[in-house]
């Protein structure tokens, strides 16, 4: 191929174009674009008919504008990764405690304490329904099996929870945790 001075040229198997300056034999001398002179022989270089700059011949202008937005786009925010225990670690907590109810049991009689366990039980139990939360644990601990033998019998009483017992590594034999359907049927 004959290149002459000013004919504009692509380099094959880079990408690097330029204006031809000089021609010695087989060796071409070209004036890339950013201003460095560069030697090629004519069996590595093309000649272009028209002189166009390496994004235009890659890219036309309406590709290169519709790549430039996508980029431009915010793109959308993940949300954290939660560790499988956290997934499914309960909403919301209840210690039934009757120590954590009151300062002091005095001058209480056991109807009376169970009574407001049981109505504070009933009170978080609503609030959860009433908030969509899902899953609350109820911490009533072991002891004698009353507590728990009258949660279960409060909890039957609803049609839209099922109740089982909580995880046995975190809180033993002593709590039961209640799943509230969220659209019963």
């Amino acid at each position: 191929m004959l290149f002459k001075p000013d004919d504009y040229v692509f380099v094959l198997d880079e990408q690097l174009s330029g204006k031809v300056k000089s021609v010695k034999g087989t060796t071409v001398s070209i004036e890339t674009e950013e201003g460095f002179v560069l030697e090629f022989e004519t069996h590595e270089l093309v000649k272009k008919q028209a002189k166009e700059t390496m994004k235009s011949q890659w890219l036309a202008h309406s590709e290169l504008d519709s790549i430039i937005s996508e980029k431009e786009q915010p793109k959308r925010k993940q949300q954290p990764k939660k560790k499988a225990k956290e997934r499914f670690a309960p909403a919301m907590e209840v210690d039934l405690h009757i120590h954590q109810l009151v300062k002091s049991t005095r001058g209480m009689s056991n109807h009376d304490m169970l009574t407001l366990q049981l109505d504070t039980a009933r009170r978080k139990l609503e609030f959860a329904i009433a908030n969509r939360i899902q899953k609350i644990v109820f911490i009533h601990g072991v002891g004698e099996g009353v507590l728990k033998l009258e949660l279960e019998y409060l909890f039957g009483r609803y049609s839209n929870l099922k109740f089982y017992d909580a995880n046995y590594q975190k809180y033993g034999l002593g709590a039961t945790e209640v799943y509230v359907y969220q659209n019963p049927q």
